[in-house]
């Protein structure tokens, strides 16, 4: 039964009745709830499957985890302090989750698409004994929005995986490369893909993260 959260959600049950993993879905900027659900029915049926929705509403349509200022002259200027109240209301909402549905506090995923990745990395590197896993397609590390000594962290029980497509037009791609590099310094197992695309996540990328999932669940 669908429970009452911070945040508004799509939820999908496991197939077990407790101590299940868990997939918790962060959309990209301008979306909602509804776009990583669709591929809740092409995830394993033992995960448990929350989509999360951003709380702050975009004209006409859509949400954000923190606002872009498009026309700003020094380029695109996102809001660092929404976004670390962003990061904070989901390690809440992970809190609620864990508190109000029956899945192993042990075994978290943050799978986060664009804006939705930018602030999984957030949370996982800024808490990393809350989450066990992240997919991130299509983003970033933004050191702005981590937690102030986030690198006496212990990350020995992290592991992640980031892709992004090599013609990105709205995140470049050479942002996305240093993520490797930036988390092996900090000792973090993560596995890094491009794929021929724009901002999106092409379906050979798709079948790839299930699989790095299925090894590191």
């Amino acid at each position: 039964m669908k429970q009452n959260l911070s945040l508004e959600h799509n939820y999908r049950p496991s197939s077990l009745t407790e101590n299940a993993p868990v997939i918790i879905m962060l959309h990209g900027y301008g979306s909602d709830e509804n776009d990583l659900f669709s591929f809740a029915s092409e995830l394993r049926s033992e995960y448990a499957v929350i989509a999360l929705k951003a709380p702050h509403r975009l004209q006409p349509f859509g949400n954000a985890w923190y606002h872009i200022y498009f026309d700003n002259p020094k380029d695109k200027w996102s809001d660092d302090a929404q976004a670390i109240e962003s990061r904070e209301l989901v390690v809440t909402v992970i809190h609620e989750i864990i508190e109000k549905y029956p899945v192993d506090k042990d075994n978290v995923t943050l799978l986060g698409f664009s804006q939705g990745t930018i602030l999984s990395f957030a949370v996982a590197l800024s808490y990393p004994k809350k989450v066990k896993n992240v997919i991130g397609l299509s983003g970033y590390v933004n050191k702005a929005i981590l937690r102030e000594n986030y690198t006496e962290n212990n990350f020995s029980n992290l592991n992640i995986y980031s892709s992004h497509g090599s013609v990105d037009q709205v995140i470049p791609v050479e942002w996305a490369r240093k993520t490797k590099p930036f988390l092996q310094d900090l000792n973090i197992d993560c596995h890094y893909s491009e794929f021929p695309v724009g901002h999106g996540v092409a379906p050979q990328n798709f079948y790839e993260f299930k699989e790095w999932l299925k090894n590191h669940s």
